[in-house]
């Protein structure tokens, strides 16, 4: 009897050590909280696409504040988020609000168009890869670098930016894949790739689009916005 008992006991225990394990999804979601719950952080956005490459270097605080000085080709824009408040610089002109540079951008697609839509949806990288982790299939775990393919429909909303939904009618043949880095129990980098076919003004384009996102000085960022940005901001 009391071996019966003693087997019972080691078996529960065996079950719940691994039941405790957490899974390779689990491990990179808890890195991604724990680098937002820093409060602040930095980190460098690389987009390659074609022969096209963009860059955006960011810093986020605890006030809320976010920075972004966004560079594609020879243009440089600069941009201060707090909450659904935005002062945006580009080129030589002053600064301006999001509402004052949305009436400027009118109702014709375009770069400024593209700039109000992505101030006025941007989301943080570490709560964003919360996002994009529910866009996954299975997570693997290969020698310290966690891999995962997209779901069709999570291939469909990257490439569209997330700004036509998942059934974007002019997203054929979507897939792509999500690679994460952890260092020191933070989410150190982040790296997604999709490919398929979209539909601009009737024309099928292809598409091959990378994204990779490097974290840095987390605990340490700060953050100085201008008198000017400020008051577009109030």
């Amino acid at each position: 009897m009391k071996m019966r008992s003693l087997i019972a006991i080691s078996a529960l225990l065996a079950a719940r050590v691994i039941a405790a394990d957490p899974t390779p999804k689990d491990e990179v979601s808890a890195a991604a909280k724990k680098l937002d719950e820093q409060h602040n952080y930095s980190w460098k956005s690389t987009i390659e696409f074609g022969s096209f490459t963009g860059t955006t270097e960011g810093k986020l605080v605890k006030e809320g504040i976010i920075a972004l000085t966004m560079t594609f080709g020879d243009n440089t824009t600069l941009a201060f988020i707090k909450g659904d408040k935005a002062a945006v610089k580009t080129g030589d002109e002053g600064w301006q609000s999001l509402d004052e540079l949305a009436s400027a951008a009118g109702t014709e697609p375009g770069p400024r168009q593209f700039l109000v839509r992505r101030l006025r949806n941007f989301k943080a990288p570490a709560v964003d890869i919360q996002d994009i982790l529910g866009k996954t299939k299975e997570i693997k775990n290969e020698n310290g670098a966690f891999s995962a393919d997209l779901t069709e429909t999570g291939a469909k909303d990257l490439l569209s930016f997330g700004g036509r939904g998942a059934n974007a009618p002019g997203a054929k043949n979507a897939k792509g894949s999500l690679k994460l880095w952890i260092k020191d129990g933070l989410l150190s980098k982040y790296q997604t790739k999709v490919e398929g076919t979209m539909n601009f003004n009737g024309e099928d384009r292809d598409i091959d689009r990378t994204t990779t996102i490097e974290f840095k000085d987390a605990g340490t960022t700060k953050i100085e916005v201008p008198e000017a940005a400020q008051k577009k901001m109030s």
